[in-house]
Formats: structure tokens, sequence, C-alpha cells
């Protein structure tokens, strides 16, 4: 890519962030206060700055787990997943909040949720930073929602463009971008 340098113009500031995450979060700690076991699992990558902003808000006794797939890339059928790191917990029995910084089609957390579910959960919710309803493919429960944002590429706060951009403190859209799409 050749302009990953490109000027990147802001939509959600760090300040809408913070306030946002910390009404999920109260959000999660009122649904869960009874939960015997809270079993949140963050999507690799771009969930990870969200993950670490919603997790220190919580109250409710966590335990943190991570998985990746992506439903994207050369070669690949739309609605293809792969699965690139599974969970380590076990999952059965447990509430499992699945952490997302984007849903978009819809295929990739469909796919962890089908997953997920058969681990034999006592409960399975989805708490998504940014919801672009707009692409949706496929129907996804979203039970946590931050911010629905139209159908535009966004960066920043884990967000990437050719793995670049995820440390920004606010989500952006790339004004200028190259030729090449993301």
């Amino acid at each position: 890519m050749s302009n990953l340098n490109a000027r990147v113009k802001v939509r959600i500031p760090a300040a809408e962030l913070a306030r946002r995450i910390g009404e999920l979060a109260a959000e999660i700690n009122r649904d869960y206060a009874r939960s015997e076991r809270l079993v949140v699992v963050a999507i690799l990558k771009g969930s990870v700055l969200f993950l670490a902003d919603l997790v220190r808000q919580l109250t409710v006794p966590v335990e943190i787990d991570f998985c990746q797939a992506a439903s994207y890339g050369q070669g690949q059928e739309p609605g293809e997943v792969h699965f690139k790191k599974d969970v380590d917990l076990p999952l059965r029995g447990a509430d499992v909040l699945l952490v997302e910084d984007i849903v978009d089609s819809g295929w990739t957390v469909r796919a962890l949720l089908d997953l997920l579910r058969n681990r034999r959960p006592k409960s399975l919710r989805l708490c998504t930073l940014l919801d672009k309803a707009e692409a949706r493919v496929v129907e996804v429960p979203i039970d946590y929602c931050g911010f629905r944002i139209p159908r535009e590429f966004v960066v920043g706060y884990g967000l990437d463009w050719g793995e670049r951009y995820r440390q920004l403190p606010y989500i952006g859209v790339v004004e200028s971008p190259s030729e090449e799409n993301p």
C-alpha cells in the first residue's frame, strides 16, 4: 500500500469512546452480577484495546481468553472463516461474553458464536464496539453495542489498515486512501 501515512479524520473521539465503554461496562456488571463464572473472549487482534478498557471497568469477576479468525483474505470465498487461534479455557457451564471490535458482514462473528455455542456455555452474548449494520450479510445477535456506524472503512482504537493505525486513541476514517483498497 503506497499511502499508509494518509490523514485520518476523527469519527469517534477518545473521550466519547471512554464514556460509552463505561456505559457498556455498567450494563455488563448489572447483567452478570449473579454470574458464577464469566469468561470474556476477545477476538484478536482488533478488539484488544476495547477489551482492556472494558474489563478494567468490570466489577464482576472475569476470566479472559482470546480467539482469532478471519473471513476475508486472498483466495477465500465470502463467508469462508479461517480459524487461527481457539480459546484455551473450558467454557462448559460458564457465562461467555464474546468481545469484538466491529461487526460488519457478520460472517466471522456468526462462525465464532456457533463454535462457542458448541462448547455448551451457560449463556453466550456478544459485545461489539462498532456495528456496521449496512454491511451485514448474515444476521448476528448483538447484545451490547458501543456505536452504530455507516458503511465506511474505519481505523484506530485497535482497527487497522495494513496492520497500521491500531494505536490511534480514536476511531477515524482515512481521508486520502491510495488506489489500493485496504
